[in-house]
């Protein structure tokens, strides 16, 4: 059967809109159709196929794996569809369209608006969508072009850039340190208050690198969290030592509100900032242009490495 035959085209529109609005009576009205008119065409979709795609109850349908699985390169292929029309109108000369991004919160607010916005003055007929969440979205399932994710890759179905490496190093208020002293070693952690940030991967468990010498200890403390600019105010007032992305803390360095603790540590040497897309070949005109202008952001350092005053430059 041609792909784009219309009765085709039909089963597919039914099968997304129903993986979409939960139910026939909402797909029906997405699709002004009777929700008669698309049970049948489901069914008729499950018998060409030879599969059930969905389970349905009187409350409620739910996606067999298969079903979920078809709906994933279902989308896929409709995004392909609009953007290679998307590209035809546009042609060459002009960069235009949507762009769907999924940001770090603190990290974005704090780094990133700022390019975004400039990179929306330089490309006017953009249209950004940006989310500010710290949470890993589902790129390909939630309609997003591209994401900053900082850490580890783990996702192998994603085409990764890497923009800079990832200093996650450790500070404290120069009142908590007068308070309660230095430390010397890595090992001296272990007594003192470790503010714990419970998004990282090891925690409670620091694990620290310095010129190929490795250290891990144990770390603790009475305030721990999932909020990094949270636990910086902490950090702030001499709550404890904060283990944090120098992007993070490097204003407060700047300002005199914390000192760094342990120079020459850090924590996550293999760790990476990178701008991640869910295919090469989902890349629009927008996407390309994004691309290409973070890069030239961050080939020249990353802007807090670079910031006024910088008290960041090296390990």
């Amino acid at each position: 059967m041609d792909p784009f035959d219309s009765r085709r085209a039909d089963e597919i529109a039914t099968l997304l809109a129903l993986h979409e609005q939960g139910s026939f009576a909402a797909a029906g009205r997405q699709l002004e159709r009777h929700p008669s008119v698309l049970s049948r065409r489901l069914g008729a979709l499950e018998q060409r196929l030879g599969i059930r795609l969905v389970e349905r109850t009187t409350r409620q349908l739910r996606f067999t794996d298969e079903g979920e699985r078809l709906v994933e390169r279902l989308r896929l292929a409709s995004r392909l569809i609009d953007e290679a029309e998307q590209e035809a109108a546009e042609g060459a000369a002009q960069v235009r369209g949507r762009l769907r991004l999924a940001l770090p919160a603190a990290m974005g607010r704090r780094w990133l608006s700022g390019v975004i916005a400039d990179f929306v003055l330089a490309y006017p007929q953009v249209t950004v969508e940006a989310e500010y969440a710290d949470r890993f979205v589902d790129l390909v399932g939630e309609g997003f072009d591209a994401a900053i994710r900082i850490g580890e890759l783990a996702d192998n179905r994603l085409v990764a850039s890497k923009l800079c490496d990832h200093w996650r190093i450790l500070c404290a208020a120069p009142g908590y340190l007068a308070k309660h002293g230095v430390p010397q070693q890595p090992a001296d952690l272990s007594a003192h208050n470790c503010l714990g940030f419970s998004g990282l991967r090891s925690f409670p468990e620091w694990r620290l690198t310095s010129e190929g010498r490795q250290f891990s200890v144990k770390v603790a403390g009475n305030l721990r969290g999932n909020d990094n600019e949270a636990l910086l105010e902490a950090a702030r007032r001499g709550v404890g030592i904060l283990a944090g992305g120098d992007w993070l803390m490097v204003e407060d360095m700047q300002a005199g509100l914390l000192q760094r603790v342990l120079p020459g540590w850090q924590l996550d040497v293999a760790a990476g900032i990178y701008l991640v897309r869910p295919s090469a070949r989902l890349n629009t005109a927008a996407l390309q242009a994004f691309k290409a202008w973070l890069e030239g952001v961050f080939k020249k350092g990353p802007p807090w490495r670079r910031a006024p005053g910088e008290v960041i430059n090296r390990l």
